[in-house]
């Protein structure tokens, strides 16, 4: 007896007839694949997620490194320069970043002053992630300011508009004292991200400069680099080098370190989404093992056949070693492949059954249902396929059931002929 017949008796017994034991590998086969859809899908939309958010926070918040000059950026103009003259360097902008309060017709709100060259919002990657909501994505001049839609939203304001900015500016004596400034909205913005469109009021780095105080504001440098995910360490350190060399003291910061409590949290997150799901493969894997058994105890006088033909004990144990491989194999296959179809299309069927949900709780005079709190999530999630992770995730399933059918298929070739041949 080879691995070869091993190997075809095992396709005949996941394969075959019903009544070659067919039903019991062939549910275990479904449950595998079961368990793998919630799995695959989770993957899909944690990964999507978190690389939709992280780009909006790299492209139109942080940037991809942020220098900050410890000798209060003497030389702006050259260093600037000196910045885009580097090799993979893809924009470099000064940006002045403070707190303030802004009024509109409906009320007042705390908001994040961005002070920033206009030409940021040009950028290609920029562009792709705003929508322009009304009047135009950028600040024209230094009365002019683009407020988020979130933002609008809650202080009612519309393009047009008069709103007035509380910032504060500490006088020579110590004291704080507010200033007031009038602005006029020529633009609203979204970025779809709720968190971020609920903070901005965006105007030109000469009208921040204007009323933000040095004391009351942070500035720096923004540069966005070609490869932001892998090479933000190689150019934080050559930024490092050359502005150090040339210029003075300066302090360059990558994303990873900007964003650091929040895209570990993330990345915790889906961590642990996976672990409990991965829970769920193993539950299913445990009923190959009871299927294997089950098989073992219909399929005895087959055994015994088997072993007066001179099979030996790894000959017999192969053939339901093989038989659980083969069913983790085309359970991953049928599980892994539904959740694949599920997860790239799960923006159309989250507003298929948001629609669905809501057409019934308007019937009882309910309100519209949102399955994504679009205060936390994004509006539209992004499909990232981690085919690295399908891949283990896939060779998981098939090693659980493997090693779950170990102990059967071990007893199922130390079973003893004549004792088999007399039981039947």
């Amino acid at each position: 007896m080879i691995n070869t017949a091993s190997f075809f008796i095992a396709i005949r017994y996941l394969w075959g007839r019903a009544r070659e034991g067919v039903r019991y590998l062939r549910g275990a086969a479904a449950g595998i694949a079961v368990s793998l859809i919630p799995i695959i899908v989770t993957l899909i939309v944690a990964d999507g997620m978190i690389k939709g958010i992280t780009d909006r926070y790299l492209e139109l918040g942080t940037g991809h490194l942020q220098v900050f000059d410890l000798n209060a950026f003497e030389n702006i103009d050259e260093i600037l320069e000196s910045v885009k003259e580097m090799d993979g360097i893809r924009g470099v902008w000064l940006e002045q970043r403070g707190m303030g309060i802004l009024s509109g017709r409906n009320g007042r709100t705390g908001v994040t002053v961005r002070s920033i060259d206009p030409s940021f919002w040009d950028d290609q990657k920029s562009t792709q992630l705003l929508k322009i909501i009304d009047g135009v994505h950028k600040p024209h001049s230094d009365r002019d300011v683009v407020l988020g839609e979130t933002l609008a939203e809650n202080i009612g304001a519309q393009v047009g508009d008069t709103v007035r900015l509380m910032t504060v500016r500490t006088n020579e004596e110590g004291r704080m004292l507010p200033r007031m400034t009038s602005f006029t909205v020529n633009g609203i913005i979204s970025c779809g991200y709720n968190e971020l469109d609920a903070l901005w009021c965006i105007t030109t780095y000469d009208g921040g400069n204007r009323i933000l105080s040095s004391d009351q504001s942070s500035s720096s440098f923004i540069v966005k680099i070609d490869d932001p995910y892998r090479k933000a360490d190689f150019y934080a350190w050559e930024l490092s080098k050359k502005l150090g060399n040339d210029f003075g003291i300066f302090s360059v910061y990558t994303w990873k370190n900007l964003l650091h409590s929040q895209y570990s949290s993330y990345e915790t997150t889906r961590q642990l989404l996976l672990f409990i799901m991965a829970l769920i493969v193993i539950v299913a894997a445990v009923n190959v093992s009871s299927a294997t058994s089950m098989l073992v105890l219909e399929r005895q006088r087959d055994i015994a056949v088997l072993k007066v033909s001179g099979a030996s004990v790894l000959n017999v144990s192969a053939i339901f070693l093989w038989g659980s491989f083969l069913t983790g194999l085309a359970g991953s296959l049928i599980g892994i492949t539904i959740g694949l179809i599920i997860g790239i299309n799960i923006n159309t069927l989250i507003r298929s059954l948001e629609n669905l949900l809501s057409f019934f709780s308007n019937l009882f005079n309910g309100n519209d249902i949102k399955i994504l709190d679009p205060g936390f999530y994004l509006e539209t999630i992004p499909i990232i396929i981690d085919w690295q992770a399908v891949f283990m995730i896939g060779f998981f399933a098939i090693l659980c059931s493997v090693i779950a059918s170990l102990i059967p298929a071990y007893k199922a070739g130390k079973l003893k002929p004549m004792e088999l041949i007399r039981k039947t």
